[in-house]
């Protein structure tokens, strides 16, 4: 668990979100009615962003379109939310999209399962632990290596497996000690009609993947046919969580921003760009570490990673570095940073592998971006359901000479003795690969009746028809191609932008150590919402024409800034501000009416710089940029130590 600050004080969760509520970060959705008579509404998981979330949420948004969409030349889409039944159900959501939910009968209280089991294991940890633990709370030490061991691979159990775990541990609801039912799956989509007669069911997407699949034609037509390609897609997605908890970190409406890597599955998957990032060091938790029960995380280069095949492939372990320099940048804690492996059964169903960016906070590991490698499932599926063929076609630098086997029916013969299943068993010869047909020509030589599965059953109730061999025939074939067509792959890294921006204050919350009330949010300038605050050393009237030239001039160079001219003394301006993560301040004071100068001050260090305008709003303005740092700032401007109060 994050215990500390930034700074190596001991975290207190309850302090920090208050101070994130009280600097109006982001509030419950519809919270007033919480106490309005009769409200019966379920407002849980959904979450309003005021002024300075809005602000954050929209400069790590912007940077993610600067780190990702224009450095790798990615083809943006925007997306509707509203997706037919039809499309989630070739997906796989439909059947697929669901996690395992146990009910309290006597609470009526439903609990994600794993979660429930991983809550008690903590605390049961967690109390042993403790200098004032007794008799009954107290675990001898292989207990605690058990639960250590499902606590990490919790995530690789099935629903009948957390149900024994929940009888052989005697996991009960924390809310009133309850016992629980068995789990059963919950379908995460939130389900609706659309038109006037409700006739035609959708669902609120669950991720934006799904559109950027279904355009891929287009996509690819963009692009003139050129191979590989990225496309990028941000919106909001939706989730039924069966127990939203944690704030923003498990919600029902949230942000996403998605990239669906398209690449030639014969290429191995390599990048072109890989060499500009082996080198980078990652923070690894493998499959097989979690399977041995174990979470000790391993540091290696991408490239060894990659090499080693830890990491399936080049594009993947590409991602997985832009991923890591990305969240750095924004202000991510490196320390609280790992790459964790999906285990067997957490792996979603078109994903053949699969690693999270988690971030440390106080309420553990959160999965904050997901990097999955999708093959070529959704193309394929959605192709299939559709007749439209989502594939490449590219000219071969040399006619290719293909002999294949090939079966074909003669369909005079078919119609009349097969009457409606004709064209199941046409299906069921087109999808024969070469060795069964190979095999099949070798049967129908010997014997001249081949038995052939079918997909669909027959109007006999079986699933495997005889042909004979004058309705068919299998023989070699030689053909020359010209082109080359397939399906290409996927790589896709997702971004949960409301987790990011949640994980992220966590890291970089301190409070001055004079005073735990002075509370801290060093957010990077690059991410911070407001990049400075103008403070005229009182609300005296001389000051104002200056503020205000300031104030227009800034505004004038893209540079997001606040005035604070209130009452209260130049040091608690400073303090509030620096609540809100505001990593400048410009001070005027009655020297200014003088000769024109101003202090520059700095949020974390609060030491202060003296120059004249146009030299303080240059410094600012290289600040901003990332030409420049408060270190090489302040040693090429002149410090100010005139106003100890204010710092």
């Amino acid at each position: 668990m994050a215990t500390t600050t930034l700074s190596g004080q001991e975290f207190n969760r309850m302090q920090f979100e208050s101070l994130l509520k009280k600097r109006f970060f982001f509030t419950e959705s519809f919270e007033i009615y919480r106490t309005a008579p009769n409200y019966k509404g379920d407002n849980r998981g959904l979450f309003d962003y005021g002024p300075p979330g809005c602000a954050l949420l929209a400069n790590i948004v912007n940077e993610w379109r600067r780190h990702f969409v224009i450095e790798e030349n990615m083809l943006e889409l925007d997306c509707t939310a509203i997706t037919p039944e039809a499309v989630l159900k070739t997906s796989g959501h439909v059947d697929r999209f669901a996690d395992w939910m146990c009910r309290d009968p006597v609470k009526g209280e439903f609990l994600r399962a794993d979660h429930l089991i991983q809550t008690v294991l903590e605390t049961r940890i967690a109390s042993s632990r403790s200098a004032s633990a007794d008799s009954k709370t107290k675990l001898d030490e292989s207990t605690v290596q058990k639960y250590e061991a499902i606590l990490a691979k919790i995530d690789n159990y099935d629903g009948p497996e957390l149900g024994k775990l929940i009888k052989a541990l005697d996991i009960r609801n924390p809310n009133g000690n309850g016992e629980v039912e068995e789990p059963t799956a919950f379908n995460l989509m939130f389900k609706s009609t659309i038109g006037p007669r409700s006739a035609a069911p959708i669902f609120f997407r669950p991720e934006t993947a799904q559109g950027q699949f279904l355009n891929f034609r287009k996509l690819l037509d963009y692009c003139q046919g050129s191979m590989p390609f990225a496309s990028a897609c941000i919106g909001k997605s939706y989730r039924n969580e069966i127990s939203p908890r944690s704030g923003l970190l498990r919600v029902r409406e949230f942000l996403m921003a998605e990239i669906e890597h398209f690449v030639d599955p014969e290429s191995n998957k390599s990048h072109e760009r890989f060499s500009e990032v082996e080198q980078i060091e990652l923070p690894f938790l493998s499959k097989q570490t979690q399977l041995s029960g174990k979470t000790t995380i391993e540091t290696a280069s991408i490239g060894s990673a990659v090499r080693s095949k830890l990491v399936d492939n080049e594009t993947l372990g590409y991602f997985l570095a832009r991923i890591y320099l990305f969240l750095v940048k924004i202000g991510a804690d490196p320390k609280k940073i790992r790459f964790r492996q999906h285990l067997e059964n957490e792996m979603a169903h078109y994903a053949c592998d699969c690693w999270d960016a988690e971030l440390l906070t106080s309420y553990g590991w959160i999965e904050c971006v997901g990097c999955a490698d999708r093959s070529a499932f959704d193309l394929t599926v959605h192709s299939k359901a559709t007749g439209t063929p989502l594939t490449v076609k590219e000219n071969l630098p040399e006619p290719l000479e293909i002999v294949e086997w090939k079966a074909s029916l003669e369909r005079k013969l078919l119609g009349p003795r097969f009457r409606k299943d004709a064209r199941k068993i046409e299906a069921a010869i087109e999808a024969l690969d070469q060795d069964s047909l190979e095999k099949l020509a070798a049967e129908l030589a010997e014997k001249t009746v081949v038995s052939v599965p079918t997909a669909e059953t027959l109007a006999d109730g079986k699933t495997m028809v005889e042909l004979s061999g004058d309705i068919c025939s299998i023989k070699k074939v030689t053909r020359i191609e010209n082109t080359r067509e397939y399906t290409p792959n996927v790589i896709e890294p997702s971004f949960g932008v409301g987790r990011i921006l949640y994980s992220i204050l966590e890291h970089v919350y301190w409070y001055r150590p004079q005073d735990t009330a002075r509370e801290v949010l060093s957010l990077p300038i690059l991410t911070a919402p407001t990049k400075l605050l103008l403070v005229p050393l009182s609300n005296h009237p001389i000051f104002k024409p200056v503020v205000k030239s300031l104030g227009s001039r800034l505004r004038s160079m893209g540079i997001a800034n606040n005035l604070d001219a209130s009452s209260v003394s130049i040091g608690k301006r400073y303090a509030r501000n620096d609540e809100l993560g505001t990593p400048l301040a410009i001070t005027v004071d009655f020297d200014t009416m003088k000769d024109g100068s101003i202090t520059l001050r700095d949020r974390d260090s609060t030491t202060q710089v003296r120059a004249s305008e146009i030299q303080i709003l240059e410094a600012v303005k290289s600040l901003v940029s990332g030409s420049e740092t408060w270190k090489e700032i302040s040693q090429r401007l002149p410090a100010f130590t005139g106003q100890a109060q204010g710092t």
